[in-house]
């Protein structure tokens, strides 16, 4: 008894706690829920790059990710769709002009010398000095106030720099984004260090110039060109009218079994149905603590956790009934009714994570939204099933007789009668005796 108290002051303090990040951690909304928009973009081939090949595409989305999250929009999906294409999700962003101009931009930095070529015409020439040997770039403001770039080279970008420098001094070195000249200073002696500033003229960088500059060069260079091919937009509206709907059909599910639950298993379906409120704060807790990202799907995943976790209790109850028909005592007939049980909920909940496993691994980001809601909840529906429920009908029901059948959904002339009815199936096996 004193280790079911202890559990009991445990579930206490994990109720406690859930309620806490329920109340304090915000709810990550999926883009179908706070409306957004959602862009497809295709991938174009170049003369360095004639083919779109898996490795382009993996670097493409890579490169894609890092912008998107420059743009400081959470919960974002990039995510590949065929052999070309990416679809990008954007909650909370129905304004796409930045995010597209952002998305498309190549973000090539190169530094270029001045030559003088064989007709006597002056041009620039690579010096193979880029922004892929760059480290990090940062916004700041020089003495005069001006906005500029901070550049921090890599190691061999470094040796690159001081090689460019100490072979133009007293010359100009010319700085390139995205095909635009932006700075052209005099070099007055080598630069040692690995960084470099650009100042972007007399005047310097307007502040959104000079951040979308470091935005884009710390988010790298994409591989490829890219199109976009397909832009739609989800109002907040409709969003905000699935959430209210969802609600609905939450509470209107979760309290018809509820009702069901205490009409038909008495007592232990009160139980039951006080587990299944705690199973649901502490999977609502876990999904903001992670944090998840709720979509209409992921919403779908959690309520149908939720009829499962009933259904591992129903599973339990039935067979504790049937070892009370037996003749058991109720403390043997709750423990043996759990563990008889437990086989078949963990098969059949194995097999449900099995398949949330392979829906998350191959599946489009709705899909996964379902998969992981889904899955965490059968988890914790075990936990629940198992634990709570068993551990509050050992402290209500001790480990006396079991006094009042009805509590269970039973008659007194029912008790026994399995266990009666056994014996006599076995006796007239034993003599060939066919019922």
């Amino acid at each position: 008894m004193k280790n079911k108290i202890i559990m009991f002051w445990a579930i206490v303090l994990i109720v406690v706690a859930s309620i806490i990040t329920i109340f304090v951690k915000p709810t990550k909304l999926g883009l179908d829920l706070v409306g957004g928009s959602r862009l497809v973009i295709e991938a174009e081939t170049t003369k360095n790059v004639p083919v779109i090949t898996q490795e382009v595409m993996d670097r493409l989305q890579f490169a894609i990710e890092n912008r998107v999250n420059k743009l400081g929009v959470a919960e974002t999906v990039v995510q590949q769709i065929g052999e070309k294409r990416l679809l990008i999700e954007i909650p909370n962003v129905t304004d796409l002009k930045e995010a597209k101009a952002f998305l498309g931009e190549t973000a090539q930095l190169e530094f270029k010398k001045e030559a003088i070529g064989p007709d006597g015409v002056q041009t620039w020439v690579e010096t193979g000095l880029t922004g892929q040997d760059l480290a990090k770039s940062t916004l700041t403001t020089d003495s005069a106030g001006h906005w500029v770039v901070s550049l921090e080279f890599k190691s061999e970008g470094s040796k690159k720099f001081a090689d460019l420098t100490k072979e133009l001094v007293n010359k100009p070195m010319a700085i390139f984004f995205n095909g635009d000249l932006v700075s052209a200073p005099n070099v007055n002696e080598p630069i040692y260090g690995g960084k470099a500033q650009i100042s972007g003229g007399d005047s310097g960088f307007a502040y959104e110039e000079a951040e979308r500059m470091v935005n884009l060069l710390n988010a790298g260079a994409l591989p490829v060109p890219a199109k976009i091919v397909e832009e739609n937009t989800v109002g907040p509206t409709l969003g905000a009218d699935s959430i209210a709907k969802s609600k609905v059909a939450g509470i209107i599910g979760l309290g018809l079994v509820m009702l069901f639950m205490v009409a038909y298993y008495r007592l232990p379906g009160l139980i039951a149905d006080i587990a299944l409120v705690i199973y649901s704060l502490i999977l609502f807790a876990l999904f903001k603590a992670i944090p998840v990202t709720l979509t209409l799907a992921g919403i779908a995943g959690f309520i149908l956790s939720i009829g499962m976790a009933v259904d591992a209790n129903i599973l339990i109850f039935e067979r504790t009934k049937e070892e009370l028909r037996a003749g058991r005592n109720l403390f043997t007939a709750i423990n043996s009714g759990f563990d008889r049980a437990f086989t078949s909920i963990f098969d059949s909940n194995m097999t449900t994570i099995i398949t949330c496993v392979i829906l998350y691994m191959l599946g489009t980001s709705i899909v996964k939204g379902f998969a992981l809601t889904l899955a965490l909840g059968v988890i914790i529906s075990m936990f629940s099933a198992i634990t709570i429920t068993k551990n509050f009908m050992h402290l209500i029901f001790g480990t006396g007789e079991l006094k009042y059948p009805a509590l269970f959904g039973l008659r007194k002339d029912e008790i026994g009668k399995g266990f009666e009815a056994t014996e006599t199936k076995r006796e007239n096996a034993r003599f060939g005796i066919l019922d």
